[in-house]
């Protein structure tokens, strides 16, 4: 899953892609490099990022995902949004999956939304609201919370018919540098219903604080945990740099053939 993200303040790619022609290049160089899905977010989720007004996101997003679809109309489109609204309209306008940092929790009307569109939909943990889903929380069993939320969140959306459900462990919400590697090493814990698990690594701070570097200079160290990840039994990727990503399934691929 590639990421593109059409915010100013990004903390990694913000700002980079603000035109059409930029836009589409970066669109068919992640294709070409075997891109799956393209994450599209108007909304910056980092540490500080300022609150976005709903009309905002919908301005940053919707003519975007016409533009894309009209020069690519095979891609598929994944929307990273909490808002219902956004949500809904997005998949009108030929988007395919709803990726949810919230798992629900910032729009009670979100999981009715994507069960009636019938819309694949990444159930994301987290902890806390906007302004406090980077606090660091005490956690007695990490794995075991984090199973009881997901069962909790999946049994709601079971119940309103929703099937295609996707779980993303939340890496750098609501969890310390320590509860993150704590998590990576115990990814295959994350059991709810055999669900596919999406891991959101790249080039965040869980990486770059660690080897004392930036978010620039973290591409090695991202691709170190994609391994990882991918050997605990994560099925998507999301990432910032696709050509490595793909490289390294295809590595591992051939190691546990």
């Amino acid at each position: 899953m590639g990421i593109l993200n059409l915010t100013p303040d990004s903390f990694f790619d913000g700002g980079l892609y603000k035109d059409e022609q930029s836009i589409l290049q970066q669109i068919e160089k992640m294709l070409c490099e075997g891109a799956d899905f393209i994450d599209l977010g108007a909304y910056s989720s980092r540490p500080g990022a300022a609150f976005v007004p709903l009309e905002e996101e919908r301005k940053r997003l919707l003519p975007v995902i016409n533009l894309i679809l009209k020069n690519f109309p095979e891609v598929l489109l994944s929307i990273d949004t909490f808002r219902h609204e956004i949500a809904q309209e997005s998949i009108s306008e030929g988007a395919v999956i709803i990726n949810d940092i919230s798992g629900g929790q910032f729009d009670n009307q979100m999981f009715e939304t994507v069960s009636k569109l019938k819309a694949p939909y990444v159930l994301m943990h987290l902890k806390g609201n906007l302004e406090s889903m980077h606090r660091t929380y005490v956690y007695e069993d990490l794995i075991k919370e984090i199973n009881l939320f997901f069962a909790e969140k999946v049994s709601q959306l079971r119940c309103l018919g929703h099937t295609g459900i996707i779980l993303d462990p939340g890496f750098g919400f609501s969890k310390n540098l320590h509860q993150n590697y704590a998590l990576l090493d115990e990814l295959e814990l994350l059991n709810v219903n055999n669900l596919p698990v999406l891991a959101g690594l790249s080039r965040k701070s869980m990486v770059y604080k660690w080897l004392e570097t930036t978010a620039e200079e973290s591409l090695n160290g991202t691709t170190a945990l994609h391994a990882l990840a991918l050997y605990k039994g994560a099925k998507i990727l999301r990432v910032h740099d696709v050509k490595e990503a793909v490289e390294c399934v295809k590595l591992l691929q051939a190691f546990t053939a």
